[in-house]
This record gives C-alpha cells, structure tokens and sequence, in this order.
C-alpha cells in the first residue's frame, strides 16, 4: 500500500512538473495608438499553442521590450519624441512570476527619439536603447532594485542614398554579443553595423577594432541575430529585403553571402523587419511587411553558415513586425502590428516548415513577443 503511495505521488509530481515545463509567460509589446494601452501578459501553453490573458500594464508606446537575465525585471521603451515634451523614455518594472504581474518602478529619459529597441547585458547591470529618429544609442545602469539610472549617450553621424528614409542616422537595434564583450548596433540610416567594445564593469562603450560592416548603400540594416555557436551572424535589412550572413569570431564579422528574402522576381519593397535563428541552430526566419506579409525561411548550411531558400509562408495578417520561437521551438509567434493579432504557426521540426494552427492572441497593434519562464 505504502509502495502505490510513494508510486502515485511520485506520478502525481511528474505530471506537475510536465505541466510547468509546458506553461510560459508571453510578454507583447505594443503601439498604442491604436486600441492597446501598453504590454500585455499572457499564459502561453506549449502544449497545444493556446494562451490566456494573465495581466497588463499601461504605458505609451511600448514598442519593445528586455527581459533581464534573472527575469526578475522587464525594460521596455517608450517610442516617443519630443513633440511631446519629454522625448523617448525606458521604463522599468519588476515581474511577479507567482501572478504574471509587472509593478512599475522607474522611467529615464533615453537622450534622444522615438526609441525602438531595449536590451539587457549578461550581467543584468547595464541596459541599452536605440533611439531611431535621432540616430543614438543609450546605456543605463540598473540599480539593485531592477530601477535606471540616468543614460549615456552615444550620437552616430552620418547618412544614406535613400533621401527619403536614410537623411540622417537612424539606430534599429543594440545587441549584445554572447560573451558580453561587444555591442552591436545596426543603423539604418547609415548603412553600417557599428560595432562597440563594452566594458561590463563600467558600461562603457568603444569601437571596436573592426568599428563596423558596412551594408549596401541604400540596403537599411535593422535587426541582426546569431546561430547558437554564435559563430554567424545575420543581419536584415530593411530597405532591400536581404539577409547577410557573417562569420563571426572576437567581435570582427567577415560577409560571407547576402540573400534576398523575397520571391524571385518580387521587385516590391520589402520591408523587412526581424530575423531569428530557430533554437536548433537549422533554419533561419525574416520577416517582410508592406505587400508581402510573409516569413521568409532558410536552411543554415552547419559548416559555413550559408543560407538557401525554402519558401515563404504568409503571416496571415498585415504588417508582421517581430516575431518569436516560444521556449520549447515548436511554435513561432507572429506579431501581426496592422491586424491587430499574434498568429501561432506549428514549426515543423525536420523541414523547417510553418503551419497555421488556427491559434490566435487578439490584441491591439502588437509588435513585440517575449518569454519569461513560470515557477
């Protein structure tokens, strides 16, 4: 009797464990000029791709968001200007995983506009913004309550050939490498990803000995990303709907191709906008907005890191902004900004493949998909 006990509690355990194993916090930023009124929490199942709403927080803009090493704290930008009298902000809350509740601590001002990208070093110390309009990047240091200090400031200089969308800098993203010894920054006004040396005991940031690789001119680089040996690095670009592959080794990138994320014979613009590495390290996925609404997937060649064409799957919505492999890899989330609606594709794990699940997360102009594990 004591034995079937013992057995049943021990299964009984199991299951729970499985259960939690299977059960993670979405965190979805949004724009807020539409129908949300900042970032959302939901309880995504991995399981089956279903979720519910946990929480929600107010805020303006919150276009993206960083969650810190621990996942104890969430930074999310404010995509403002200084039209409105304060300019771009990044606020800072602490995350209560027993409730799925964030709890606002503190704002500082990034130093510049329309901020579109947060992330969080290794250490958890320092936090980086890029703030698009006026072409700089910011580095905070976080206090031992999860709050900001104030920012340091970084300016780039410089333009494109596209008048329209490259008169001036315009940072997309800060990226910070795996062993937290550089910063990557591409700007898309530049046509250049700038390339910083970081200090993680002081925050500070110097060019690197390879400052930067140069795009295309005219190319936008905007969002880049790493295979799991970060050994090659992808960057998108915007403008001219490509993918450049790199080698990568102590913070110097070495172009190894550079591959057009759109149909053959597709002359429309692209806009391209994220690019994620599939947790295996086998595929690659872009994302292209404006007429296509599409993610672009490529297999990885494993020994030089080179892309080749598998096809194009349709968001099924408009505008897919970022997009996100939930914790296990067998769903990727797509943030649908102009539909109003995340769309939860099944990934094929031996092809690489996407399939609708029929799943959707209904909320206002999302553009931001982030994982934070349950206790």
């Amino acid at each position: 009797m004591k034995y079937k006990i013992i057995l049943s509690a021990c299964i009984f355990l199991c299951c729970s464990i499985s259960k939690a194993q299977q059960q993670h916090y979405l965190l979805t930023g949004t724009y807020t000029s539409g129908k949300s009124e900042g970032i959302y929490v939901y309880r995504f199942n991995s399981a089956d791709g279903t979720a519910s709403p946990v929480s929600q927080v107010k805020i303006s803009n919150p276009s993206f968001v960083a969650v810190s090493p621990d996942e104890q704290f969430v930074y999310s930008v404010e995509e403002d200007a200084a039209a409105n009298g304060k300019g771009g902000e990044i606020s800072a809350f602490s995350f209560n995983k027993n409730t799925g509740a964030l709890s606002f601590i503190n704002r500082q001002a990034t130093g510049g506009d329309h901020p579109c990208y947060v992330s969080v070093d290794k250490t958890g110390k320092w936090v980086a913004a890029g703030n698009y309009s006026s072409g700089s990047l910011s580095i905070f240091p976080v206090d031992a309550n999860g709050g900001l200090g104030a920012a340091t400031t970084y300016r780039h200089e410089g333009s494109g050939p596209n008048k329209t969308r490259q008169a001036a800098a315009h940072v997309h993203a800060t990226f910070f490498s795996a062993d937290n010894r550089f910063l990557f920054v591409p700007d898309l006004g530049m046509d250049k990803l700038m390339i910083y040396a970081f200090d993680e005991n002081t925050g500070k940031l110097t060019a690197a000995k390879q400052p930067f690789a140069a795009s295309e001119p005219g190319a936008g680089p905007r969002h880049i990303c790493f295979n799991p040996g970060n050994t090659f690095a992808y960057l998108i670009e915007e403008l001219t709907g490509t993918v450049v592959t790199y080698k990568c080794k102590n913070g110097k990138l070495k172009r190894k191709q550079r591959i057009s994320s759109m149909p053959a014979g597709d002359t429309s613009f692209a806009g391209s906008a994220d690019i994620h590495v599939s947790p295996d390290g086998r595929f690659l996925y872009a994302s292209n907005r404006a007429e296509a609404n599409t993610i672009t997937i490529f297999s990885i060649n494993q020994n030089n890191g080179k892309l080749s064409l598998i096809g194009h799957q349709s968001t099924m919505g408009k505008t897919p902004r970022n997009f996100n492999f939930d914790p296990t890899g067998n769903f990727l989330l797509v943030a649908n900004q102009n539909s109003d609606a995340i769309v939860v594709f099944k990934i094929n794990r031996e092809t690489g493949l996407l399939t609708d699940t029929g799943n959707r997360i209904d909320v206002g102009r999302p553009v931001c998909l982030k994982w934070i594990s349950m206790q």
